[in-house]
C-alpha cells in the first residue's frame, strides 16, 4: 500500500485485479483507472472497446492523460468518441497530448470528446465522487539542474515560457478545487524518474520539473501522465507524491499479463479534527492569504 500525502487520504496502487467489489464503490474508496497515449487513428474503430468495458466494471472514474489521437484529426476523435459512448459507463476526464495538436484541430477534438461524455481539461477542474481532478497538457524543457532557462534568443524564452504558463495553469486549477483529495493530470512528465528508460538525449523533450512545484504547493494525492512510451511506470516527487506513467505502450510492455491501464484506490473518508484544520489552511492562497471559496472565485 502506498501512502499519499498526509491529510489527503491514502492511495493504493495496483493492477486491474483490485479487491474492491467490481462495478461499485465500497465505503469511501474511489477507484481511479488511468491510461494515456492510446493514439486513435482512422483504423482504430473498436480497438479499445473491450478495455473500456473492463474499466467500467473495475473503476469509478477513468483518466486519459493525452495523445488520444494519432495525428490530431477530428476524424480520429470521432472514432474514439464512438468507442467511448458504446463501451464506457463511468465518468471520464482527460487532457490533450502533443499528438492531439498536430493538425491544429484540438478545439474540435475537445468538443467531440466532451459530447461523448469525456470532461476535457486545459487548466480546468472536474470533481466527482469526492475526488478533484486538475488537468493540463504540460510541456517540456528538462529536469532539475538540466532544465532549460529563459535566456538568450527569443525563441528559447518563448519555449520556456510555454512550460511556465502550463505550470501556472495547473497551479490555478489546483487552487480552485474544493475536494480534499486532488489528482493532477498532465501529458508531459513532471519528474525525471518516470522517463528513465528513454534515451537520455530526449529527456528534455519528455517533460519539465517546472510542473512539479504546483503539485507540492497543493499537496496532491497522485499524478498521472503519459508521453514517455519507454519510461518507467512510477516514481515520486521530491515530497513523496506518487507519480504514474500510464502510457499504453509502456503498460503493454511492462505488464504484459495485465490489461493495459493503471488502477489506484483513493480513500475519500472525510478529514476531521486537527487534520481538517491543516487541510483548510492548505486551501488558502499562500500568496494573498485569502481563502479559496468553494466555487473557486
Amino acid at each position: 500500500m502506498q501512502e499519499a500525502v498526509p491529510f489527503h487520504g491514502s492511495v493504493r496502487s495496483g493492477g486491474p485485479e483490485s479487491s474492491v467489489i467490481p462495478g461499485m464503490m465500497k465505503n469511501h474508496v474511489v477507484r481511479v483507472a488511468a491510461v494515456s497515449d492510446i493514439h486513435y487513428s482512422k483504423a482504430s474503430q473498436g480497438s479499445l472497446q473491450s478495455l473500456f468495458a473492463e474499466i467500467t466494471e473495475k473503476a469509478d472514474v477513468l483518466v486519459i492523460a493525452g495523445d488520444l489521437t494519432d495525428f490530431g484529426l477530428a476524424e480520429e476523435a470521432r472514432i474514439l468518441a464512438k468507442d467511448v459512448t458504446s463501451s464506457l459507463r463511468i465518468p471520464a476526464v482527460g487532457v490533450l497530448g502533443n499528438h492531439d495538436l498536430e493538425a491544429g484541430e484540438e478545439k474540435e477534438i475537445m468538443a467531440i470528446l466532451a459530447d461523448a461524455g469525456v470532461r476535457m481539461l486545459d487548466g480546468d477542474i472536474y470533481e466527482v465522487h469526492g475526488v478533484g481532478f486538475a488537468g493540463i497538457r504540460g510541456f517540456c524543457g528538462g529536469f532539475g539542474r538540466g532544465a532549460l532557462g529563459a535566456w538568450g534568443e527569443a525563441v528559447i524564452k518563448a519555449f520556456v515560457h510555454e512550460t511556465i504558463n502550463e505550470a501556472l495553469k495547473l497551479e490555478s486549477a489546483l487552487a480552485r478545487l474544493k475536494s480534499e483529495r486532488r489528482i493532477a493530470i498532465t501529458h508531459y512528465a513532471p519528474i525525471r524518474e518516470t522517463v528513465v528508460g528513454e534515451p537520455l538525449e530526449i529527456y528534455p523533450f519528455l517533460g519539465s520539473s517546472r510542473l512539479e512545484e504546483p503539485l507540492t504547493r497543493f499537496n496532491v494525492s497522485a499524478v498521472f501522465h503519459g508521453h514517455a512510451h519507454k519510461g518507467s511506470l512510477e516514481g515520486q516527487t521530491s515530497k513523496g507524491i506518487p507519480v504514474y506513467n500510464v502510457s499504453l505502450p509502456l503498460l503493454q510492455e511492462q505488464l504484459p499479463d495485465r490489461s493495459p491501464f493503471r488502477l489506484i484506490e483513493v480513500d475519500t473518508t472525510p478529514v476531521v479534527g486537527e487534520n481538517a484544520d491543516i487541510v483548510e489552511r492548505r486551501r488558502t492562497d499562500r500568496r494573498s492569504g485569502v481563502p479559496v471559496s468553494p466555487n473557486g472565485s
